[in-house]
């Protein structure tokens, strides 16, 4: 009986330490750099294209990097400047500083991506790179490929950026997506969010940042449809504690390439 009881203790004690590491795993830190490819020339696009699939994603992967995205914007068709979004999580802020470093260590990713990395002054590979740094809400599950039946590649990816006034008024603004639950609103209506996150670097702040996605453009705007009618959504947006917390909501609608992670 002694011994059945200590077994009965061992057995709890290991269930509460894998529910003590799920919650961890959901609500640990994590960080993700959005590198934007700024360029104009299809020969850009190619090199950039190409460097991205054979060299710097399997360095990504070396590295236990995963779930890579790369996208590119819908408008790019018409655009003089198109773009590219290279988005990757990391662990903390030492990996931000040292992925670098360790990449360029890897004889294999300096050799596929010579083409990309010793391009000439007057035949550069791109226009301009910006370079996002943003840290996960302290509520949000890490970051997660999608769940959808269809290829990648007819997947609409919606990347927001929403600005806000003040340092003080963006806070309430990450704030609504916390303890005001406006992300358990996408989970329940299934937006198949892939990762939330402030802004801790970049052009454009205060501002956070996040990326839904959908099976198709019909599918994107039926959610945001019910998204406006959900009557979580209408209460907390009515509240006066979360009014005129958001001064420019920037949308960009995406496709992946091909050989992006998700």
């Amino acid at each position: 009986m002694k011994n059945f009881a200590i077994n009965i203790l061992l057995l709890a004690f290991t269930f509460l330490s894998l529910g003590t590491t799920a919650q961890k795993t959901k609500i640990g830190n994590q960080y993700y750099q959005i590198t934007v490819y700024n360029f104009s020339t299809a020969e850009q696009q190619n090199t950039i294209n190409d460097y991205l699939q054979n060299a710097y994603l399997p360095a990504l992967h070396t590295q236990l990097v995963n779930n890579a995205g790369v996208f590119y914007p819908l408008s790019n068709d018409t655009a003089d400047n198109k773009q590219l979004y290279v988005i990757i999580p990391l662990k903390s802020i030492e990996q931000v500083a040292t992925l670098t470093d360790k990449i360029n260590a890897d004889p294999q990713y300096l050799s596929n991506g010579k083409t990309y990395r010793e391009a000439v002054y007057n035949n550069p590979p791109y226009k301009r790179i910006e370079t996002i740094l943003l840290k996960k809400f302290s509520m949000a599950s890490m970051l997660a490929a999608p769940k959808l039946q269809v290829a990648k590649t007819e997947r609409i990816y919606e990347l927001r950026s929403y600005e806000s006034a003040t340092e003080k008024i963006f806070t309430n603004k990450v704030e609504m997506f916390n303890e005001g639950n406006e992300m358990k609103i996408f989970d329940k209506l299934q937006f198949n969010p892939i990762f939330y996150g402030e802004v801790i670097a970049g052009s454009r702040m205060p501002n956070l940042m996040y990326m839904t996605s959908f099976e198709n453009m019909n599918a994107r705007e039926d959610h945001w449809k019910k998204f406006g009618a959900d009557a979580d959504w209408k209460r907390i947006s009515s509240m006066p504690h979360y009014q005129n917390n958001v001064s420019k909501a920037t949308i960009i609608l995406m496709k992946a390439t091909d050989y992006s992670d998700y």
